[in-house]
């Protein structure tokens, strides 16, 4: 057998992700599955060639897909990854200059939410004997920049490989970080054109199969009782899932835990789902768009024990949520980042060992009995202000609570509801009734208008037994609906709810608490006589230009007429879309934290001057947690 392989770089690489898997517990996966692009003259020579090849010739199984948005097929990818808990992702390939640098949003969403992707943006000419060429960007203070080194900053690693052999240990450095539970996010290898479809002599033994095993950190014995020391000193404890626990499958050890201590359980957007909404230490999500239990609970809390939070501003409220003086954080967190905050008692371990340990060490030990009474109180009494939510009988058009309220009841537990941005975000963390931890993927960390329908597409891949709804608002289908296409050509059955209220709903409402009157943030021609967007509605028709995508569509004008709607749509085989207009200033549900946003300090206008006042009184509460 010979010791080397003539391949082109662009081959090599094809090879190379073929080759590559992920192991936890045992169960191996493939870490890249296939690869998504959009071809140009700078990867359709070089990673177009390879991956037609390897689907002709059979040399590598890495299957390739078309999406229609560079930007999209990222977060597909990430989605895709979120639903396999990280363990899988694909890799994304564009061609030079706006090609690659419309992945960049991708990079950065996947990047602060802590999800693998693979990121291979075509560069310039290693060479730089045609330069300058067609989308390069000339830097007068160096020969070596181009607009790639724009996803440095929102990545976890980049290179740039510009000789054919350096491939070998960037591709392993790449791999070494998308497995890393700690410093995954997006990676990034810059790949010259050139470069892509120059050959060289590959050494065999990189073509190897490389299990790449993900570990699950085991609790120092010491932090563990320091943790456990907290803990039992504690008499209004809380607890704050995230996502991590999710990522690290350990939901039966949360329940077990909380069973056993009666420590209330409050949740992130990343973490609903871990613990079941009715279970009895539930008491749903926790700061600005909480509920009134969790954060009744955490305003009084004494010692509060974050599992899998990155401790967002949503989640802290701002950093006024927790309002005892004296209040104490431990974290169990992989990440030293995320266990240090709140000048914490660390916990570094994996969620599942981690809680596994803390369980023994608090053997015998619970909260009060009347702790446990007042947890359960609080959240029975969110769940009527919810049920209220749910059946307004608003009118002339549904409230978005109620349709929301009829999309839970007509959902099953196993049916993933996704969503990134606008109103819908803070509505569904207070109201969102999700008992499954892979139900629930409401992209929080990143806020992306425009991921919800291109997450549909990774989810479906990821769960293909699963129903998967997208909950998308006019504002962000506007942005990108194109890979309604994709879920058509690729025959994946998805529901997509288009909530239409002609605008900006969250901001708009933002806006107006904040004394600006919802400025530019409705869907409107211009008026002659003001000069601004405040004229008649635009006649946008988002139902047919859904239908042009070639997906089934139904409109809906009622809350009863939506319910059946989706009924419908879940009995079809096939991408059904699902239009609805609602009211786009509320009601709103119940609020009971705060999120701070500037005011201007000084102005002419009296609701921004009222507005800054409220501000004021706000931030008296504020604080560090020291």
């Amino acid at each position: 057998m010979p010791d080397t392989i003539r391949l082109t770089t662009a081959q090599a690489l094809v090879r190379f992700l073929a080759s590559q898997y992920s192991e936890r517990d045992g169960i191996e996966q493939r870490l890249i599955p296939g690869v998504w692009g959009i071809f140009g003259h700078g990867n359709v020579a070089g990673l177009g060639q390879a991956l037609l090849q390897a689907a002709q010739i059979g040399e590598a199984d890495l299957p390739y897909y078309l999406a229609r948005n560079e930007q999209a097929m990222v977060h597909a990818s990430a989605a895709f990854a979120k639903m396999k808990n990280r363990l899988q992702t694909f890799a994304c390939t564009a061609s030079t200059g706006p090609g690659s640098t419309n992945m960049i949003t991708g990079a950065a969403l996947a990047t602060t939410n802590r999800l693998p992707v693979l990121l291979l943006p075509s560069d310039m000419f290693a060479s730089r004997v045609p330069d300058p060429v067609l989308q390069q960007l000339e830097d007068t203070r160096a020969g070596d920049v181009s607009v790639n080194d724009a996803f440095r900053p929102v990545s976890k690693y980049f290179d740039r490989v510009s000789r054919p052999e350096q491939l070998i240990p960037a591709a392993l450095a790449a791999m070494r970080v998308l497995t890393d539970p700690v410093e995954t996010g997006a990676v990034t290898l810059c790949l010259p054109q050139d470069v892509q479809a120059e050959a060289f002599d590959w050494p065999v033994e990189f073509f190897r199969k490389r299990v790449w095993r993900i570990g699950r950190p085991m609790p120092e014995p010491d932090a563990v009782a320091r943790v456990a020391a907290l803990l039992r000193s504690a008499e209004r404890p809380l607890i704050v899932a995230g996502g991590g626990v999710v990522y690290s499958e350990a939901e039966v050890e949360l329940r077990a835990f909380a069973e056993a201590t009666g420590i209330p359980v409050a949740d992130t957007h990343a973490g609903k789902g871990a613990i079941p909404w009715d279970h009895l230490s539930a008491v749903g999500g926790l700061g600005s768009t909480g509920t009134s239990a969790a954060n009744a609970l955490a305003a009084q809390a004494d010692v509060v024990l974050g599992i899998g939070t990155r401790y967002s501003d949503f989640t802290t409220a701002s950093h006024t949520v927790f309002g005892d003086p004296d209040v104490t954080f431990a974290n169990l967190n992989v990440a030293r980042l995320d266990a240090a905050k709140h000048s914490a008692e660390m916990l570094l371990a994996d969620a599942k060992t981690g809680l596994g340990a803390l369980a023994k060490a608090l053997h015998g030990w619970s909260v009060a009995d009347e702790y446990r009474a007042e947890t359960r109180r609080l959240a029975e009494e969110w769940q009527v202000a919810a049920d209220a939510c749910f059946n307004l009988n608003h009118g002339p058009l549904p409230a978005q609570t109620e349709i929301l309220g009829a999309l839970n009841d007509v959902l099953d537990d196993s049916d993933v509801v996704i969503n990134a941005a606008g109103s819908m975000p803070g509505d569904l963390q207070m109201l969102w009734r999700a008992r499954d931890p892979k139900a629930y993927n409401v992209e929080y960390a990143f806020s992306c208008m425009g991921y919800e329908i291109a997450a549909g597409v990774g989810t479906k891949m990821a769960a293909p037994d699963r129903e998967v709804v997208v909950l998308v608002g006019d504002g962000s289908y506007l942005m990108l609906s194109s890979e309604i296409a994709t879920m058509v050509s690729e025959g994946l059955k998805v529901i997509i709810v288009i909530v239409q209220n002609h605008g900006f709903a969250s901001i708009g409402s933002l806006s107006e608490s904040l004394g600006s009157q919802r400025f530019g943030t409705k869907y409107r021609y211009r008026d002659g006589e003001s000069g601004l967007l405040d004229g008649d509605v635009l006649p946008v028709d988002l139902a047919a230009n859904a239908a042009s995508f070639g997906a089934e569509v139904i409109e809906a004008d009622s809350v009863a007429s939506f319910r059946a709607a989706v009924a419908q749509a879940k009995a079809n085989d096939r991408t059904t879309v699902v239009h609805v207009e609602t009211d786009p200033t509320g009601p709103n549900p119940p609020g009971s934290a705060w999120w701070e946003v500037p005011v201007s300090e000084v102005s002419e206008l009296d609701s921004t001057r009222a507005a800054r006042a409220t501000y004021a009184d706000h931030k008296r509460a504020q604080r560090h947690y020291l």
